[in-house]
């Protein structure tokens, strides 16, 4: 009986080792048709690298290098052939600095966005974001080094250093000398004492390649990656005489989507005729800037104080062109404030822009 037994234990022994393979094997084969999947790797980090500046010292001209076009909308569309990929340039959005006056010609600020009404080809516009608050501004300083300027350039430099100073700490600036070149006598700083030392990298010599100083530093002020709004203060005694760019070329650079707001000072000189000043007034008054004439050097001091109060008192207004599908060529703008209590308000900005072009 204890021999049966003894029989009967061994039996059920084996059926349980049996049982307890055949789970294992069955286990493994599933593991080995499910593998687990792999840890994942560690994010890899960013190369740190920092662009080298210019030298202070070395006079290079800045490069004028094709427009950095933004990534191409790629929209499929439909064909009798079957269908095929049409890539559209879309502006992504428009952003305007916008100076208000009231019918005194005094500054008006502390306007609200629902103040202010967007219009492109005639149609209002949906504002995205809007901002009154002083914000760092890239600034380029582009100065005629010609012959003519050699006695006003003393007076010229101490009231751009002026306006330096009366500017937002976090402002860069870079300082542009020409005559019939020019030159990168400073590229984008904070410190005062750099660009004092490049307003008087003076050489007076030469004719006057005004719009291809105006077409270069716009590039310049472009590439610039780190503030959204840029300026041009340009000082010049005479007309344009030596550029290879034309005034439409220099006008249409300056008008492209969320270009410079380009204020000039045209001096009095023998070079500084009707179609000189003309020039200037159509360059500053499509980017929303003003053009001055002083009568006297004493005049340009309080001149450069002015822009740089200006330039501090701007609303920012941006805003996604409703139309995307518009053809090619320039959009005009126009905005309008309304606030009761105030009468007529004057809004000084860009009438326009040309949208980026695809690239091929």
């Amino acid at each position: 009986m204890r021999s049966a037994a003894l029989r009967r234990n061994k039996s059920i022994f084996w059926s349980v080792l049996t049982t307890a393979l055949t789970i294992t094997i069955l286990i493994s084969c599933a593991f080995a048709q499910n593998p687990s999947p792999a840890t994942p790797a560690p994010p890899t980090a960013g190369n740190g690298s920092t662009t080298e500046q210019t030298p202070p010292s070395q006079s290079t001209p800045p490069q004028a290098a094709p427009d950095d076009a933004q990534p191409a909308a790629q929209e499929p569309t439909a064909n009798d052939q079957g269908s095929m990929f049409v890539f559209k340039k879309q502006v992504e959005e428009v952003v305007l600095h916008a100076t208000v006056f009231d019918d005194q010609q005094h500054l008006v600020t502390g306007l609200d966005q629902a103040a202010f009404t967007v219009l492109e080809q005639g149609k209002a516009q949906k504002v995205t974001s809007f901002r009154r608050e002083d914000v760092p501004v890239a600034i380029g300083i582009v100065v005629d080094n010609s012959g003519s300027m050699r006695d006003k350039r003393e007076q010229v430099n101490n009231a751009v250093l002026n306006l330096i100073r009366a500017s937002n700490p976090q402002d860069e600036v870079f300082v542009v000398n020409f005559s019939q070149n020019y030159y990168l006598d400073q590229d984008f700083t904070s410190n005062v004492n750099l660009l004092q030392t490049a307003l008087h990298q003076v050489s007076s010599s030469g004719s006057t390649a005004l719009y291809d100083a105006i077409v270069a530093s716009t590039m310049h002020l472009k590439n610039n990656p780190r503030l959204d709004k840029r300026v041009l203060l340009v000082i010049t005694d005479g007309q344009d005489n030596m550029s290879q760019e034309t005034l439409q070329e220099a006008a249409q650079r300056l008008q492209q989507a969320n270009g410079p707001t380009l204020y000039a000072i045209g001096l009095l000189g023998s070079g500084l005729q009707s179609s000189g000043r003309d020039a200037l007034q159509r360059l500053a008054s499509g980017t929303g800037g003003v053009a001055y004439f002083p009568d006297s050097l004493n005049q340009v001091d309080s001149i450069t104080r002015t822009v740089a109060h200006d330039i501090r008192s701007q609303y920012m207004i941006a805003y996604r062109p409703s139309n995307q599908s518009a053809q090619p060529g320039y959009q005009p703008v126009v905005v309008e404030a309304h606030v009761p209590g105030y009468g007529k308000l004057t809004v000084r900005t860009r009438s326009g822009y040309y949208p980026p072009q695809p690239s091929h």
